[in-house]
């Protein structure tokens, strides 16, 4: 590598890199290249729940993603009772279209729930390597530093199991009372973890809401944990006349995506993103099965934010 300039490496290398999955990158390589590329952004499966598994690949691949964030959680594409059977066959049907599925959002708690490990065994049999945990919630019976307590040797525990199976666990940071409204809560909880099997999902939307100005301190304070990301846009209004944050489209809020972007640059985060589409889009955006607007509405407005987000990650 120090034999040559990083221009000609570029050069020399571009074509390959453009025909090879960011999975099947050393991470050296990653490392060095990433910023350059585009990124691994993949659709969350939750807005198409009213397509089969199937068609979920057929238009994941046509609206331009690289691939698929399955909802495998209640009410999700796949149910934690019948993942035994169904996550093989939506994961093939997914892959037969050309698409990838290395993510997915659950409803995982714990290492000592059976449901749980059916759900994250399955997935590692499916190369799924990435996963989203429920979120915490802080006991009434306890005070906030002794719920936390809990909750660290939850996370240590998962990150043992995935350790074992080649997953890696990632926790959400969610606007709210929830654990993990507040980066510095997600931090804590990952005191005892393994660092490369269990980290953040970090979402720029939820840490805007809750971190104001500071965001930018939330996301260089977990920098080294963030295994994926979430992206989405927002801006405050008003609504009954109570001040809410509203779902938008990417580029349509108050995410200064340009700055995000170039902190992600700079600190060579190029992880998997799931692109989140909240705003109103019939009911898809809550993960009907029958939106009122047509699919067609729908795959436009989700390829518009793809579009977007690519423009905006090149620029940067």
């Amino acid at each position: 590598m120090t034999s040559i300039s990083r221009r000609e490496f570029t050069k020399k290398s571009g074509i390959a890199l453009s025909m090879i999955p960011f999975a099947a990158l050393p991470i050296n390589l990653l490392e060095f290249e990433a910023p350059l590329d585009k990124l691994n952004i993949n659709i969350f499966s939750k807005h198409l729940q009213f397509l089969d598994f199937k068609e979920l690949g057929e238009r994941t691949l046509e609206m331009g993603f690289t691939g698929v964030d399955l909802t495998v959680r209640p009410k999700g594409h796949v149910q934690p009772e019948e993942v035994f059977d169904i996550l093989p066959k939506a994961v093939e049907a997914i892959k037969q279209s050309g698409a990838q599925c290395i993510m997915m959002s659950t409803a995982v708690n714990n290492a000592n729930n059976q449901t749980d490990i059916n759900v994250l065994k399955t997935a590692a049999e499916c190369d799924i390597k990435y996963y989203r945990t429920n979120w915490f919630k802080y006991s009434k019976d306890k005070s906030m530093e002794a719920s936390l307590k809990d909750y660290k040797t939850i996370v240590k525990d998962l990150s043992v199991y995935n350790a074992k199976h080649g997953l890696v666990g990632c926790y959400q940071n969610h606007a709210g009372t929830s654990v993990g409204a507040s980066l510095w809560e997600i931090k804590q909880i990952l005191e005892f973890v393994n660092l490369d099997t269990f980290g953040v999902q970090y979402d720029i939307r939820h840490a805007l809401v809750e971190g104001g100005l500071s965001w930018t301190n939330s996301l260089k304070l977990v920098k080294d944990n963030i295994k994926t990301i979430v992206l989405k846009d927002f801006k405050w209004g008003q609504i009954n006349g109570i001040w809410k944050p509203i779902n938008v489209p990417i580029g349509k809020g108050m995410v200064d995506f340009d700055r995000y972007f170039k902190l992600l640059k700079k600190y060579k985060i190029n992880v998997p993103v799931s692109l989140h589409c909240e705003y109103d889009l019939g009911g898809a955006e809550h993960g009907s099965k029958t939106p009122s607007i047509s699919k067609k509405e729908i795959y436009n407005a989700i390829s518009k934010d793809l579009k977007t987000v690519q423009q905006l990650w090149q620029q940067a």
